[in-house]
């Protein structure tokens, strides 16, 4: 018996494969199973063209054991088997077409396709196997063969001694090191957790010996632990029934099954598409947020499958950032996968079901929110500040898609509302779509600012995340409708006669005003006559991009670089407080009027939640007007 060589590209690979390509070892598992399971798909479709091979389903396994004593792991298959040449042809030459060619396909951007091809996912067997043997009988041949190998250094072909149609490969796993223990692909619970992970929804049953316990027959209430043979695999996934024959229950105990999360979701969506691509898909909508969820440990993403194979836990490319609180699966045959079936090469198909599969989310959350709105407020807590985030993110490119799934307090009714559901009430004389931004409803609504818009009977949306009006400036408008923040300079409010008015008394302080932005400095950018406040003797408003509100937040920041808003010190010329501040004006009282002017200004600040720049300096300031 001559052993043969692989050739010199053939070994740099195999060293690839076990290598570099599998990062985790229990991967080969999931390889000899699948392509057992690909022999036994090849055997049925030789019955559908020659009568003289019957079909059985009953008749087709893949058998799982392991042999402790022997240090032996043996995966036994009834599919259509390999005659001396498929056997040389397919395992004698990585991936059938030669090393070489296979070498330069890998390096292409298409043709990676090779995940039925058996040579490719077999030889992931050397990542925990000292020596391989194959045992092989083809349909309707008489002779067997068999096949060994120790890796690299070559393999054997010999006639074999199978009576059976099918294939049995025989693994002599490593010996253990300090570093990694071999033993785990001999446990009984590891290779059911194995199998259950990767090939619970193979089509045909895989079999092990497994312990059981069982009653002692003498009524003693102990058990007797015996060992038999069990289908460990479900065979039919979820996913491939038809709708009609399931319940929400059926999808719940899928969700906690997949350990999707253990809130109860609040919406699922099956998907069954046969078109330019075939694929199946089950989609869950969370309740609650995971505890993780809006950190950088969180890692998004939907389970895929190829023909019920699982491919990757988690497939980040099937969802976009702003969807990324969506659970579920996806199944497709179309999907080109590279050759260690982890990383998916990011292909047309891939494409196609990823933009299906966001279009399919949006649509159940736009339904939700029209038919289901307590169950979408309850989403929007949880997941909400995410799509806002989206509408933010990459410079507002999909403030399109998003918009109409934002919610917000409203002023009027204290609850959320949606921004069409906002515009759709605006008054036909109302300009802008009014909102205020702060920590906290119950300060939103005490709002000096507010008071003019809330006078004109104009609603104003409450913005009480950080993301809020960052999202905001990014969309500017909503049905042709701008933003405006109450704390703006121009809140365009006001008639031509009351803006005439209002410049004849602003001019009429203007003095004043000069007086008291040359003590505050560049604390503030300038010093004006308010039209905004009715009770209030003071407020702080902000001219340009960045809103005060918006400072703090970026003041919050690692990266901070001490952006600040344009502050504009706004006075209400009718407060009985200006009647003071004027009268130590006019008196030449210059000691009284910069304490008032001081007292205003931290007044100001203190209202926006802004801190006292010199906390002493204020203290003594109140207690010099207690005097």
């Amino acid at each position: 018996m001559t052993k043969k060589e692989f050739k010199a590209e053939s070994k740099r690979l195999l060293e690839m494969m076990v290598n570099s390509i599998y990062s985790q070892r229990e991967i080969f598992l999931r390889e000899l199973i699948s392509n057992a399971s690909d022999a036994i798909d090849k055997m049925y479709y030789r019955a559908l063209t020659d009568d003289t091979i019957a079909f059985n389903q009953e008749d087709f396994f893949i058998r799982v054991s392991a042999d402790r004593d022997a240090r032996t792991l043996t995966i036994e298959d009834t599919g259509i088997g390999m005659n001396e040449e498929e056997l040389e042809r397919n395992l004698g030459t990585i991936a059938e077409s030669g090393s070489l060619a296979f070498k330069k396909q890998t390096e292409t951007e298409d043709g990676r396709d090779i995940i039925g091809q058996f040579g490719v996912g077999f030889y992931s067997a050397f990542m925990v196997a000292d020596h391989v043997t194959v045992e092989t009988k083809s349909a309707g041949q008489t002779e067997a063969f068999r096949w060994e190998s120790n890796g690299t250094d070559g393999y054997t072909i010999e006639p074999g001694t199978k009576e059976t149609t099918g294939t049995t490969i025989t693994i002599k796993l490593k010996e253990n090191t300090e570093d990694d223990s071999f033993d785990e692909f001999l446990e009984e619970h590891r290779l059911k957790q194995i199998v259950k992970k990767y090939s619970d929804f193979i089509r045909y049953p895989i079999l092990m010996n497994v312990t059981v316990h069982e009653p002692k027959d003498d009524d003693s209430g102990e058990t007797v632990e015996k060992h038999e043979e069990q289908t460990v695999n479900s065979m039919v996934p979820i996913w491939r029934k038809d709708k009609s024959e399931l319940t929400d229950e059926d999808y719940e105990n899928f969700y906690h099954e997949k350990h999707y999360g253990f809130d109860k979701p609040l919406r699922h969506v099956h998907i069954h598409v046969d078109g330019t691509i075939r694929y199946s898909s089950i989609l869950y909508i969370p309740e609650t947020t995971p505890f993780d969820y809006y950190s950088k440990e969180f890692e998004k993403g939907l389970e895929l499958y190829s023909s019920g194979v699982l491919i990757m836990e988690k497939s980040p490319d099937l969802l976009p950032d702003y969807f990324s609180f969506v659970k579920g699966m996806v199944d497709s045959e179309d999907l080109s996968l590279n050759i260690s079936r982890e990383m998916l090469q990011h292909d047309r198909q891939l494409k196609l079901i990823a933009k299906n599969i966001k279009s399919k989310i949006k649509k159940e959350l736009q339904s939700m929110l029209k038919n289901d709105r307590n169950n979408y407020e309850t989403f929007f807590e949880s997941f909400g500040r995410q799509l806002k985030f989206g509408v933010y993110n990459n410079f507002g490119q999909d403030k399109e898609e998003l918009q109409d799934l934002l919610l917000f307090t409203s002023s009027n009714e204290n609850k959320l509302v949606s921004l069409k559901e906002y515009t759709e009430r605006m008054p036909e004389e109302q300009k802008y779509i009014y909102y205020a931004s702060g920590d906290s409803v119950s300060r939103l609504e005490k709002l000096p600012q507010a008071e003019l818009v809330k006078d004109k009977g104009f609603e104003l949306l409450y913005f009480t995340e950080e993301v809020d009006e960052f999202a905001i400036k990014m969309m500017r408008e909503y049905d042709g409708k701008e933003f405006k923040s109450v704390s703006s300079g121009d809140l365009g409010l006001e008639s031509d006669e009351e803006k005439k008015e209002a410049e004849e008394t602003a001019s009429e302080h203007k003095e004043l005003f000069a007086a008291m932005k040359d003590q505050l400095g560049t604390a503030v950018k300038d010093v004006r006559l308010s039209n905004r406040l009715k009770s209030h003797p003071v407020c702080l408003t902000a001219e340009g991009e960045v809103t005060i509100e918006m400072e703090k937040i970026l003041a919050q920041m690692p990266e901070n670089q001490g952006v600040e808003a344009d502050k504009v010190l706004e006075i209400n010329h009718q407060h009985e407080v200006f009647a003071s501040l004027k009268q130590a004006y006019e008196q030449d009282d210059k000691a009284t009027f910069e304490l008032y002017t001081n007292l205003l200004y931290n007044q100001a600040r203190l209202i926006e939640g802004l801190p006292v720049e010199d906390p002493v300096s204020f203290t003594n300031d109140v207690c010099k007007i207690m005097k």
